[in-house]
């Protein structure tokens, strides 16, 4: 996964293809929580779409810019322009890998 910082956000995210980004902060326990699934994930759907993260500590307005205003927070981009965003508490591993599954159709 790649980590963003408000140096590298639209080089990495505004750019052809699928996108996805995690928003968290090592305060949301449940962002640690989902952390290793994400990764897995990652390994999972690589070919297709780019992982990246932002650790909102430090880019809280780059995160505010993107509407970002709960973790854990999952933005999806199709060739640089937001296209879903999963956020909650509640969140689910399997509604990240739904919507991936459904990016993943749409490019095949």
């Amino acid at each position: 996964m790649i980590e963003l910082t408000k140096e590298n956000f639209d080089a990495e995210v505004k750019t052809d293809g699928i996108v996805l980004v995690d928003f968290w902060s090592e305060n949301c326990g449940r962002c640690i929580e989902l952390m290793p699934e994400v990764m897995v994930l990652a390994e999972k759907y690589g070919d297709d779409i780019k992982f990246c993260k932002l650790n909102i500590q430090g880019n809280r307005r780059l995160a505010m810019a993107q509407k970002v205003m709960g973790l854990p927070s999952f933005v999806f981009y199709r060739n640089g322009e937001k296209a879903e965003h999963l956020s909650g508490e509640e969140l689910e591993i399997e509604h990240v890998e739904s919507m991936l599954e459904s990016f993943v159709a749409e490019t095949a």
